[in-house]
């Protein structure tokens, strides 16, 4: 049996003491907590996970003084490894500290929601604070207020301090296969770790989707993938061409025409638009109360909902009037895009709102089907280990929405946990005195 002495500087009262105790007591693997005011700290017996012990106290409202660096090495053999450090990858490892499963997220950017930031200016979820928080810690501000992309951003820097997750930052993964000894070799940009098992966290928005016929368009015609866009001051010229009719694509669109830009929308298909509010409540409260997000894509109904990719919160009607839309545009020349009913439009810029495929260059294990998608379901692959988390439709309509992606995290973390268990050698029972 082991003890760990944290130390906990802001224990101020009888009512720290108790939610701490109750809180630390219900890890895996406590045998003992004592709380010492005096000396501001806590003292756990037992076999627990030290992280699931510090995310426990983060649960009580506390926080576990930071050790300082060089302290001691970072792990490089653990039981998981997750690949992304977004709201996905977050969120189970929260879970994973509450089931004492020793792992490590690896993130490529420099910043815990950089992947936020680095999205269009002006973009704002159509999910209300109170449906964009993350299990554990509530979205601070107006609950019903809409969070800029900034501020979702922001808060998940805050979360991963809050409950002190293990985010490698800066730790680009280049290679994972299977371990010479079984589980799976992770080599990284700075480090080479070996898991027993990985999960790739790391969403579906990967590498730019663009049609073959941008590169047909003459030089001067100012071209960006709408993860490029940033503002309409990167598109010179008056005519601007928004090519896709999804969310993303019919929110520049406004965002162009708002700023006086003859747009041209081509959108041949535009999915059933639905208000942000209806009969005074936000469309996502009535997406809760009626089950829609816990609507599995083999239903019916979530087959038709994900064959539809409805259109959230924007005035289309409005904006229909504000813009030219055009069909199916089939190639491109010169200055011109060419379109399936034989007409053309001159633009001065385009901007490819045309999604993403998926991008796993560095996952060297058969579980990706031609088009380089995984195949797995509800994000269990065929090779033993090897899981995927936050993918659309994953497991339902919530899946790869952030108030909603923790629900398939608890759902992960509870079998990683159990086949922790059961790969554990099993303890010798106790010698009994005759």
């Amino acid at each position: 049996m082991n003890q760990l002495v944290l130390s906990v500087p802001r224990i101020s009262c009888g009512r720290c003491v108790a939610a701490i105790t109750e809180e630390v007591g219900l890890v895996a693997g406590v045998r003992a907590v004592e709380v010492d005011l005096a000396t501001r700290t806590v003292r756990v017996d037992g076999d627990a996970d030290r992280g699931a012990v510090v995310a426990a106290i983060a649960e009580a409202g506390h926080q576990v003084a930071r050790p300082r660096r060089g302290d001691g090495p970072m792990d490089t053999a653990l039981d998981t490894v997750i690949v992304g450090g977004g709201q996905a990858g977050l969120v189970l490892g929260r879970r994973l500290r509450r089931a004492g499963v020793p792992f490590a997220i690896l993130d490529a950017h420099a910043r815990v929601g950089d992947a936020w930031r680095q999205r269009w200016d002006s973009l704002t979820l159509f999910t209300p604070r109170r449906f964009s928080a993350l299990p554990g810690l509530p979205f601070a501000g107006d609950p019903d207020g809409y969070p800029g992309k900034d501020e979702v951003a922001d808060y998940l820097a805050v979360y991963a301090a809050h409950f002190d997750l293990p985010v490698r930052l800066g730790c680009r993964v280049t290679s994972v296969r299977p371990g010479p000894a079984g589980g799976f070799t992770v080599d990284t940009s700075t480090e080479t770790l070996h898991a027993q098992r990985v999960v790739v966290a790391a969403g579906a928005f990967h590498t730019p989707r663009v049609p073959e016929a941008a590169g047909r368009l003459a030089p001067d015609v100012t071209q960006l993938h709408s993860s490029a866009y940033r503002n309409p001051e990167q598109l010179p010229g008056p005519v601007v061409a928004v090519v896709g009719g999804g969310n993303t694509g019919v929110q520049i669109a406004a965002e162009l025409a708002d700023h006086d830009r003859r747009v041209v929308l081509a959108a041949p298909v535009l999915g059933p638009v639905l208000p942000q509010r209806w009969l005074g409540r936000d469309i996502f409260w009535w997406f809760s109360r009626l089950g829609t997000m816990r609507l599995s894509a083999d239903s019916r109904l979530g087959g038709r909902i994900a064959a539809q990719n409805p259109i959230i919160g924007t005035d289309v009607a409005g904006l229909l009037r504000r813009v030219d839309r055009v069909g199916r545009v089939m190639d491109a020349e010169g200055d011109s895009l060419l379109l399936a009913d034989g007409g053309r439009r001159r633009v001065d810029a385009v901007v490819w709102a045309t999604g993403f495929r998926p991008h796993y260059p560095w996952l060297e294990v058969p579980v990706l089907d031609p088009s380089g998608a995984p195949v797995q379901r509800a994000g269990v692959t065929d090779w033993p280990g090897l899981y995927f988390l936050g993918l659309p439709w994953q497991r339902t309509r919530g899946s790869a929405v952030l108030g909603w992606v923790g629900r398939d995290a608890e759902v992960l973390a509870d079998q990683l946990a159990a086949e922790r268990r059961l790969a554990a050698p099993a303890r010798p029972a106790p010698a009994v005195a005759v």
